[in-house]
């Protein structure tokens, strides 16, 4: 298996059984990471994916020279969760796999594994139980902690994340390797700001000028409501012009964040997308005077991180990772009090010093992050796992 970063080469000769499900075919946080890391495998690697048929070619038109094996015939997440569990073992074996890489270990990881194993954990929401019944929350919280225990290498993408496996889980340190993000620097980068009134991102066409927030649509961990609640005060306080794009797919407890933006006495400018293709994703935020991101609960915050190389104001919570992720290159805000979120929205349409030192502070700290510096550090861990 071979990944490239500037002048630098890793080579392992074995063959990797990499994890494709629970990454929602790239259009999530995680499938962004996933494609990003397949996108610097070689020709040369003897690499093989498995998971559900649907997401068949969201992964082999990324890696084409990497055969996929789709598993599980069940859809579901109880069926797949039991697929892991009893099926994967014998299934790993068979393959006859060195190591094996799961992507979202948080999400879908077996008990144990035939071979070394290695896990990323996004962040520790399941554990929580911010989408869970009160059932699969305890099935949940008897599985997962001996489950990570149980691999043979964790890579946490924040140190935040490190600190809830080892508090939490009970991870040992010595098991966990911080390996931050990246952000798409080819795709995200400051564009000129031109005068039109409209964005056009077919099959969309954005009024300028909007804030953004680009999540999926989950209530409450996301904290729509209160940035709708937020975004009122803002617009009776300025009375400026702008809109609120919300730009994601339904998730939990959708209904709740769309009775909320109806019940806005601003709600012919509150507008929500749906899934929006992440092609678009750059010109949408090239296109915002700011974003906006209130999320309770982030174990990296890559849209953060995105808006930040895209040039972009960025407003978050002081909350979870997102203040690691950010650093000193954001305005923050306590995301349970709406006034508090409305003052950092007035900050930056009205105070044009602050918003030009957001906006060149939040360039510099994503020069901190990249793809290939992610994909590097994650084969070094396979690697050393695998021998």
């Amino acid at each position: 298996m071979l990944f490239f970063t500037g002048k630098m080469r890793y080579t392992v000769s074995m063959k990797i059984g990499i994890d494709t499900f629970a990454s929602a075919g790239g259009r999530s946080g995680i499938g962004v990471y996933l494609t990003q890391l397949l996108k610097r495998l070689s020709p040369e690697d003897q690499v093989e994916l498995f998971g559900w048929d649907f997401d068949r070619y969201a992964y082999t038109g990324t890696a084409q020279h990497c055969e996929y094996l789709s598993r599980c015939r069940f859809n579901g997440r109880t069926a797949n969760t039991l697929w892991h569990l009893l099926r994967y073992p014998e299934f790993a074996l068979i393959r006859g796999y060195g190591v094996c890489f799961f992507p979202a270990a948080h999400r879908r990881i077996p008990y144990t594994s035939p071979c070394p194993s290695v896990g990323t954990v996004h962040d520790m929401a399941a554990y929580w139980g911010t989408r869970k019944t009160r059932e699969s929350l305890g099935l949940i919280r008897m599985i997962l902690p001996d489950a990570l225990r149980h691999l043979d290498r964790v890579i946490a993408v924040s140190e935040f994340v490190k600190r809830e496996l080892m508090d939490l889980i009970g991870v040992k340190e010595s098991l966990i390797r911080v390996i931050p993000n990246g952000v798409d620097h080819a795709a995200f980068y400051p564009r000129p700001r031109n005068e039109e009134s409209v964005v056009l991102i077919q099959p969309f066409s954005f009024r300028r000028p909007y804030v953004l927030y680009a999540s999926r649509i989950d209530h409450p961990v996301k904290n729509h409501v209160k940035l709708i609640e937020a975004f009122g005060i803002f617009k009776e306080r300025t009375r400026h012009p702008h809109r609120l794009v919300l730009a994601g797919a339904d998730s939990s407890h959708a209904e709740w964040v769309k009775e909320a933006a109806a019940a806005s006495k601003y709600r012919n400018d509150i507008f929500f997308t749906g899934h929006f293709p992440s092609t678009g994703l750059p010109e949408l935020y090239a296109g915002a005077d700011f974003v906006v991101f209130p999320s309770k609960y982030e174990g990296f915050g890559l849209g953060v991180l995105e808006a930040m190389a895209a040039g972009v104001p960025v407003a978050c919570a002081r909350a979870a990772s997102l203040p690691e992720t950010a650093e000193h290159a954001a305005l923050y805000f306590d995301p349970d009090n709406a006034e508090d979120m409305a003052d950092r929205m007035v900050t930056l349409t009205t105070n044009r010093d602050a918003a030009r030192e957001c906006r060149q502070r939040g360039i510099e700290r994503a020069r901190a992050f990249s793809w290939d510096m992610c994909a590097a550090k994650t084969l070094e861990a396979i690697r050393e796992t695998a021998r």
